[in-house]
């Protein structure tokens, strides 16, 4: 690369201050808001089933460009992009009835009472409300990636040098309260009646398997990017750390301290007591000057400070994302609680923790009234605020896909087993994204590679908002052909 231009591209990414939260709110409504429009579509009209050419470009359109368009056209305006797909919803509510076959869910096979109890304890159900979830997150950070390299995408969106908020800043920590949410399936199988407690060496060996692959592109980036000369930003996770490894070490490490929750049975307990104990020794030690202003020295945890310290506040983020997990991801049922009185439980759980997160972010992160601590928020640090507030985002997400789902799809939360799952599930789920969410692991290596390639054969700082629109464009639509593919294949690369 020439020198020249790699200083330029450098610059172009760092001293970052972001943007204020309320704009990205807006910004990352766009999803909320395109399923609520492809619900309204799939469950009024059946427009999904079968999948046609033009259900598959509707839903291109959807779920990956609204989100490129959010982000990009529509940057200084995602109001109007929001009133675009929300308006058309409601007309389509108020001027339709829901199709017949999704009024109630076929009533499942006749059985004892004990077996209908044995059968919802034990099998964990398939959300299409965390489907979705998962998937916009993948889709909107792989866009990211690309996209934080034409002057197109708003420089108050990426990632901030020291102090203050974006829209990647939080994408990071959303991928990782992601993975969390799905790591309480283990934990929720581990916990069946009867069941044996797994040793801890046999699930830190599972673990270890799962995080093999991710320390491997780990490895491979730093390869790439030091071979390549390629341009970087030093001060995001260090010398040679990246984010891969964060990701790869995150169920490893959970797992060698999983025997706390004997303990301490409340992960969101964990995870506050993770949080704050790295914040006071940020607060009352040299740690965050060491982090943020010490000279690197030769040592490689000098070289890498940013990320080996900012893993404990995404360890934090993590394990509340678990949390999160262990509360929505059973079904919920008993002999005194119907399907639809565990739905209600749900959402009063992501609201309330919702709530609950948002106003222990408030608390930390500003005056609140004068009871606050005024801590502005770090992703590089990965400090208390910026945990809480990605925990609280992330559960109002959830809240906002979960909620769509159980006023569009109630076949799919009524149903008390596994019988006929695939079909309510299919039919309440975008291909699209349930692509994205099957082979996020492939699809985030593919996002990767293209991303490099684009930025050493194109000069994405010079090319007009046309050209990094139509790259970005055929990107996410290669992104989306290649998820469809593995899809198709039945091939499961999810992280």
């Amino acid at each position: 690369m020439d020198p020249d231009y790699k200083v330029r591209k450098e610059a172009f990414v760092s001293n970052l201050a972001g943007g204020g939260i309320h704009e990205i709110n807006a910004v990352t409504l766009v999803a909320p808001a395109a399923v609520l429009l492809w619900s309204a579509l799939q469950s009024r009209l059946s427009f999904f089933t079968p999948y046609s050419s033009a259900a598959l470009v509707t839903d291109f359109l959807l779920n990956v460009l609204a989100i490129l368009f959010a982000t990009t056209l529509y940057s200084s305006a995602p109001w109007t992009l929001n009133v675009l797909l929300i308006a058309p919803a409601l007309l389509l509510i108020l001027n339709s009835r829901p199709l017949r076959g999704q009024q109630k869910a076929k009533p499942p096979p006749k059985s004892t009472a004990a077996d209908k109890t044995s059968d919802m304890s034990e099998s964990l159900p398939i959300h299409p409300f965390l489907t979705t979830y998962r998937a916009a997150m993948m889709i909107i950070t792989c866009i990211a990636i690309l996209a934080v390299d034409f002057p197109a995408f708003p420089r108050r969106f990426a990632k901030v040098e020291n102090w203050g908020t974006s829209l990647m800043d939080l994408g990071v920590g959303s991928f990782v309260f992601s993975g969390g949410v799905v790591s309480a399936r283990s934990v929720l199988k581990g916990r069946k009646s009867g069941a044996k407690k797994t040793p801890t060496w046999q699930r830190l060996t599972g673990s270890t398997r799962h995080s093999v692959p991710l320390l491997v592109l780990g490895l491979i980036r730093l390869y790439s990017v030091k071979g390549l000369d390629y341009a970087e930003h030093v001060t995001e996770y260090g010398v040679h750390w990246n984010f891969f490894f964060t990701l790869g070490l995150l169920p490893p490490f959970v797992e060698l301290f999983d025997s706390l929750a004997a303990i301490i049975p409340s992960y969101e307990v964990l995870s506050l007591g993770v949080a704050v104990l790295y914040q006071v020794a940020l607060e009352s030690t040299d740690l965050k000057g060491y982090i943020l202003v010490s000279p690197r020295g030769l040592g490689l945890l000098s070289k890498n400070r940013e990320g080996v310290f900012s893993f404990l506040g995404y360890f934090a983020i993590f394990l509340a994302g678990r949390a999160a997990g262990i509360r929505i991801i059973p079904r919920g049922t008993n002999s005194s609680r119907s399907p639809q009185q565990a739905r209600k439980r749900v959402l009063a759980i992501l609201g309330v923790q919702a709530l609950s997160w948002s106003a222990l972010f408030l608390l930390n992160s500003t005056y609140a009234m004068g009871y606050g601590a005024n801590i502005p928020v770090s992703r590089r640090l990965a400090n208390m605020p910026y945990a809480l507030w990605v925990s609280a985002f992330n559960n109002a997400q959830l809240f906002l896909f979960c909620l769509l789902e159980t006023i569009f799809f109630p076949s799919v939360h009524r149903a008390s087993g596994k019988d006929g799952e695939a079909e309510r599930v299919s039919f309440a789920t975008s291909h699209v994204l349930k692509a994205f969410n099957k082979g996020g692991l492939a699809i985030f290596l593919v996002a990767n590679l293209l991303t490099g390639a684009v930025n050493l054969s194109v000069p994405t700082l010079d090319v007009s908002t046309a050209q990094a629109m139509a790259i970005l464009i055929g990107y996410a639509a290669v992104l989306t052909g290649i998820a469809l593919g593995l899809d198709r294949a039945n091939i499961k690369l999810a992280f």
